[in-house]
């Protein structure tokens, strides 16, 4: 109503400036055709500030009352009018009366309500374009939505609204800490035609589609549930700066970019980040947010960059510098050498693993998300054999055989480039699998990789599991006597699966002083759990130092390896893990040095049940105490 007032103040100061011409018969000196035009300018811009301020406090289709919905279109004048919320080719002109009947059976009674506000349903053009079923954009439809009242954020089914706002109660948010927050501070016109909301992570500002959470209907992907995997690679690539600088560092699958942007904002000059990704869209987006973060984008250019690393933000001085690149991953990873590559494609990540060893840098590191769960948690066992040929059944450690699987894809990949792997750090979360391996140049390393290739033998009753040695003959293998005493046999061979280490305790510690360094509370347990599970002890012995019968036995679970199994004597018959006072003569071989080999295969991080669980329906994290 503000700026309806100040238009119709301009409007009567026009009819007196008219009224006076008509009364004194003459001209408009010069100097009153310069106040009439200041008062025209100052008149619409102050109209337009209100009209944006206006739209971007609140969507017009949210209302409290059935009149503010009303308020939106004149009711009481002549004519035909056009509904507020609907484009005019699905909602034709008609006349008032018919027009409030639209209002009310429509949008007004398809609604979601929160905290007394109705988010009617809005068909305006608001999201992008539904594609047709041959594909055409152009026509295409509109999808009906709802504004969100607490972010802004379009979400087309009300069943999904809901639970959005769910999210946002359980969170603690409401629209005045949005409002009032950087999380999600404004939202406004994206170039595009759309609406965006900025979200703010590890001090790393970007802006977001409304369907960013849909990979399928939006080329700008941003998963928020993917928050501890980009700490982690934050923090190994934190360590790697230490070792050697500046790092030629690669984000081969950018989207929003904001994993390259932290990596830059935060490190400075130690770090020299490349952000490629295939999509237009995509490109276009890193580039504003590179913008929105005072970071220089670098058009290609392999000279120095950055300004100095000790200077402060200050407004209109870039902080950093990146190169942003549309390219195919492949053929930038063929192109250019780089210290670290950092592959996270929407699922499987097999198609890549080639091109970033053959470039790679000696003595680099190679980081790897792979969020095809399906394939690698045993869910779809055909696809696991085209993508990673390996033959693997539903488990009782099955993340740490997803792990181990996709450690082995990518010594293969290594090896065929002449080059071993040194596996750094295996985490195998509820929606990803992430490996980070260091490269060892040469084909002696390549041949020690290849060595830790090995086949597993499973026995389906027990859940027992040993690797095969090399050479050795399946017969008598297991320690179980289940072969013997059930008719059948109940050994399968999985795999091949990496039967070496999983972890590097002293590159985990430098990663958890990277995570103090940079205030990643989220992270620091669990970069402590995993130092812990590499050691073979548990979070107590982190602070009081280990004991002996802690590397024995952890959570009533005997730590097997072959040198022990003689030792061991026989399983128990009836299927059960040794637990208690059968397990005090098992001894762990250890080695002379003060670090433990994380053995395969024994319940560390990956505490699933002991007996009779197994693979949920669905998956549940990674540390479950």
């Amino acid at each position: 109503m503000a700026e309806l007032k100040e238009g119709d103040a301009a409007q009567l100061h026009q009819e007196d400036v008219d009224i006076k011409r008509e009364d004194g018969g003459d001209a408009p000196s010069g100097g009153d055709q310069v106040a009439e035009q200041e008062v025209k300018n100052e008149a619409a811009a102050d109209s337009d500030a209100k009209t944006s301020t206006t739209t971007t406090e609140r969507h017009i289709s949210i209302q409290t009352k059935l009149e503010g919905l009303e308020l939106l279109v004149d009711l009481n004048g002549a004519g035909r009018k056009s509904c507020p919320l609907c484009p005019e080719e699905k909602f034709k002109a008609c006349y008032s009366h018919k027009l409030r009947r639209h209002l009310q059976n429509l949008h007004w009674k398809v609604y979601v309500e929160f905290e007394g506000q109705r988010m009617c349903i809005c068909h305006l053009p608001c999201r992008n374009l539904k594609p047709s079923l041959s594909g055409d954009q152009a026509s295409g439809r509109h999808v009906a939505h709802y504004h969100c009242v607490v972010c802004s954020v379009t979400i087309a089914r009300k069943t999904d609204m809901i639970s959005h706002l769910k999210r946002h109660v359980n969170k603690g948010e409401t629209e005045a800490s949005y409002c009032g927050s950087s999380d999600v501070p404004f939202e406004e016109p994206a170039p595009s035609g759309q609406a965006y909301e900025i979200m703010k992570e590890l001090g790393t500002n970007v802006q977001l589609l409304p369907n960013h959470t849909t990979p399928q209907k939006s080329d700008t992907y941003f998963n928020r549930k993917m928050k501890t995997n980009r700490q982690l690679v934050f923090c190994s690539l934190a360590v790697l700066a230490e070792e050697r600088n500046p790092l030629e560092c690669l984000d081969a699958f950018g989207a929003t970019g904001i994993m390259g942007l932290q990596w830059a904002k935060h490190l400075r000059n130690a770090v020299k980040v490349t952000i490629t990704d295939i999509s237009d869209t995509c490109v276009k987006m890193i580039k504003e947010n590179c913008q929105l973060n005072h970071i220089r984008v670098d058009g290609g250019s392999r000279g120095p960059r950055g300004p100095d690393g000790a200077g402060g933000e200050v407004e209109g001085v870039p902080i950093a510098t990146v190169e942003v690149a549309k390219m195919d991953a492949n053929v930038i990873m063929h192109l250019r050498p780089f210290d670290y590559i950092h592959l996270d494609p929407f699922g499987t990540a097999v198609n890549y693993l080639d091109a970033a060893f053959r470039n790679v840098r000696n003595l680099g590191i190679i980081s790897v998300t792979s969020t095809d769960t399906g394939s690698l948690y045993s869910k779809s066992p055909n696809v696991t054999l085209r993508h990673y040929s390996c033959h693997i059944v539903r488990t009782e450690y099955y993340k740490e055989l997803a792990a181990r699987m996709v450690v082995a894809t990518v010594a293969r990949a290594a090896a065929r480039c002449n080059k071993g792997i040194e596996v750094l750090l295996a985490v195998a979360l509820e929606h990803f699998v992430l490996v980070v391996v260091r490269v060892l140049r040469g084909p002696t390393q390549a041949d020690e990789s290849a060595k830790k290739l090995r086949k597993l033998v499973h026995c389906q009753w027990c859940e027992e599991r040993v690797f095969l040695k090399l050479g050795n003959m399946v017969d008598d293998t297991l320690p179980c006597n289940c072969h013997g005493s059930l008719p059948g046999k109940t050994a399968v061979q999985l795999g091949p699966l990496w039967a070496g280490p999983l972890f590097n305790t002293g590159f985990l510690r430098r990663m958890l002083s990277a995570a103090v360094q940079h205030s990643m509370d989220d992270i620091q347990p669990l970069v402590k759990t995993l130092i812990c599970e590499s050691e073979c002890t548990t979070i107590k012995s982190l602070f009081h130092g280990p004991s002996a019968l802690t590397n024995q036995v952890e959570c009533g679970v005997v730590i097997k390896t072959l040198e022990s199994r003689e030792e061991s004597g026989p399983a128990d018959q009836s299927g059960k893990r040794k637990t208690g006072e059968e397990s005090g003569n098992v001894v762990k071989k250890l080695k002379s040095d003060a670090s433990l080999e994380h053995p395969p295969f024994y319940y560390s991080i990956h505490r699933h049940s002991i007996r009779g669980m197994n693979m949920p329906k669905s998956v549940t994290s990674h540390h479950n105490s």
